[in-house]
Parts: C-alpha cells; structure tokens; sequence
C-alpha cells in the first residue's frame, strides 16, 4: 500500500520535528514536507501534493482559519487541526470545523513516555481517518495499524442482567469521531425542547468539547452542555463526555446520572464510545437507545451490541452519509444494530422510538 503523504505546518520548530517522528514511525504514513507558516506551505503545495495536511490554528504571517479557507477554496486536501488552546483557541478550533477541517487533535504532550504515546496513536488515526474521508469506499482495514488496545473491561465489568431496571425513563446514548462534529450539530438541531436526555460521546481533545457544547448550545433548541461529574441526564438536555475524561452512565432509583472520571485509553480512545455504552447496557437496558455515527475504527461496535443484547434499541448511520463509515459498520458486523438510516432521519426515528 503507498503511504499516506501528509504535510505538517507549525510554527514550533520543536513540534514539526515532534510530529515528523511520530508520523514517520507509522508504516503508513509519510511525511513529505514541514513548514513554519501557512505562506511557506502554499509554496510547497505548488511543488508536491500531499494526501493531508496536519495544522495549528495560531501562526505567524497568516492564520490558520484563513489557511484552512484558501486550501478549501483551491482543494480537496482534508486538514487536520492540531492545536493546544484551550479557552479562545478552541473556539477557533471549532470554527476551523465548520469551515471544512476534517477532525480537531491536541497537540503531543512533550513529558512522559505514556503522554507522548497516547498522543502518537490520536494523531495517526486522525490522519487516517482524514484521509478515509476523501476515500470513503477504501477497504478500512487497510488503514488498521494493528496495536494492541484495551476494551470497556478497563472500566466497568461487562452487564450480566438488566432484572434491576424499574425506571421507564428513556434516554438516548450517541457515539461519534471523524466527522461528528457536523453530524451532531444536524442531528441536534432537529429535535424538540422536550426530547428524552441524551449522553454523547465525540472524540474530541481536553478542553475543546466545552467550545463544542457552547456552539451546540447556541443553535439548539435542546439544552447542550459539557458533563460534568453527577449531572443528571435529563429530558431536552444533551451532555457531552469531556475530553480526556471517560463518561459512564449510572443510575440511583429512577435518576440517571453521568460519572466522568479518569482511565486508559479504550478502544484508542478517551472518552470512549464502548465506555458508555457498557454502562447504558448495564444500567439502562431496554430503557436505552444507542445511536452510532461517522468515525474511523471500531469504538462503540462491542458496547453497541451489548446495548442491543440488553434490550436496548438500536441505530446506525448509513454509509452514504458518514465521512468515515468505520465505527457504524463495525457495530453492524457484530450484529448490534437494529436500524441503518441516514444521518437525516436519525433524529426522527429517536423521537419515534422512544414516544
């Protein structure tokens, strides 16, 4: 298989360099050029075309929202945001998503061996996936590096029976990555004030889902917010799992809550879609309804299927309208899905399913 050509553009010498090495340790990946500032990287586009660009946000000489455009405007090249701000800078980083950037990752964390890890395996699946998305009937595994990755066990042990549920309170569980952004965005817009309580789980960076739930919050009719550690989960309220932090569901009596606490990576990631899931099937079960959407890998699929094994009902966004139809097919695979529709009709057949 070619390797996937990728051109990193920051203006920290140390971090080019940072990116280049973990980039270049993948078997599938190839970095073809390095640039300080977005002007520097418009001259090598005109000399060699890479597959995607890796970006900062903040730079010298041009920003990168107004890189991100005239890329936009001139390419199909997907683009990547690597970015460390938080506060202001992850405001930006959520408008780099609307003007088109496939996927927000945080920059490596230059400390400890376990940091410096985590980051390699984010930011080589972000450029995977980023590059899925302009090639979206490519075989996925071909993108697969094979490492070993723990599952939902890390957290919480596996749901033997749901005999403890009472409560008849509906609630709806969602899981999404490369391009999820814009489909929760579409998704949430489209459902009433009074909807039942909804948990998401985005694969987003540490401080960049509280950008993300204030923009929801803004365009929404339902109320969206970051979780927080206990908040109850309730009707017209959609809470986002923060970044770095896994998001259990959790019951006492007929309250649903959220536990937002630390971990290892599951399934590559924190939060983790599989986290969540385990937890509706071991604490919701039939009440439950799990929706998974567009994202490269398998995150969800087994929580999926132990939703559906609960009880639970459950969706899957079709292939036609995921960026990456990765983490949907996977739960389909598994035999976890009870209804495959497009991203247009997912908010109408929640509404129906739970009514």
């Amino acid at each position: 298989m070619n390797k996937i050509k990728v051109l990193v553009v920051d203006d920290s010498a140390l971090v080019r360099q940072t990116l280049k090495d973990i980039l270049d340790s993948d078997s599938q990946l190839r970095v073809i050029a390095v640039a300080a500032d977005p002007l520097f990287a418009l001259k090598k586009l005109e000399i060699e075309r890479p597959d995607v660009i890796l970006s900062d946000l903040e730079m010298p000489r041009m920003d990168g929202l107004t890189f991100l455009r005239k890329i936009r405007e001139t390419s199909d090249i997907p683009v990547v945001i690597c970015s460390s701000k938080a506060d202001d800078g992850s405001d930006n980083a959520i408008k780099a998503m609307e003007y088109g950037a496939v996927d927000i990752i945080q920059k490596p964390k230059l400390g400890t061996k376990q940091f410096l890890e985590e980051s390699r395996v984010s930011i080589c699946d972000a450029v995977k996936a980023a590059h899925l998305s302009r090639h979206k009937h490519r075989p996925l595994a071909a993108l697969r590096e094979v490492t070993p990755k723990l599952n939902a066990d890390a957290m919480l042990p596996k749901p033997v029976s749901n005999s403890i549920i009472e409560t008849t309170e509906k609630i709806v569980m969602v899981g999404a990555s490369t391009g999820g952004t814009e489909a929760l965005r579409e998704f949430l817009e489209a459902l009433p004030e009074n909807c039942p309580g909804i948990v998401i789980v985005q694969h987003m960076p540490e401080h960049f889902t509280a950008a993300f739930a204030r923009r929801l919050d803004g365009l929404c009719r339902v109320s969206v917010k970051e979780a927080a550690d206990n908040d109850t989960v309730l009707r017209g309220q959609a809470l986002i799992a923060p970044g770095n932090k896994h998001t259990l569901l959790k019951r006492s009596g007929a309250r649903y809550y959220v536990e937002v606490k630390e971990g290892p990576l599951v399934c590559r990631h924190r939060p983790s879609v599989d986290v969540l899931f385990r937890s509706a099937a071991r604490y919701a079960g039939k009440n439950a309804l799990g929706v998974i959407m567009t994202g490269m890998g398998d995150d969800g699929a087994r929580g999926m299927k132990e939703m559906h094994d609960s009880g639970a009902w459950t969706i899957a966004q079709d292939e036609e309208s995921c960026v990456v139809f990765g983490m949907p097919n996977e739960a389909i695979k598994l035999g976890g899905v009870d209804q495959i529709c497009p991203l247009s009709r997912i908010a109408a057949e929640v509404l129906k399913v739970t009514r």
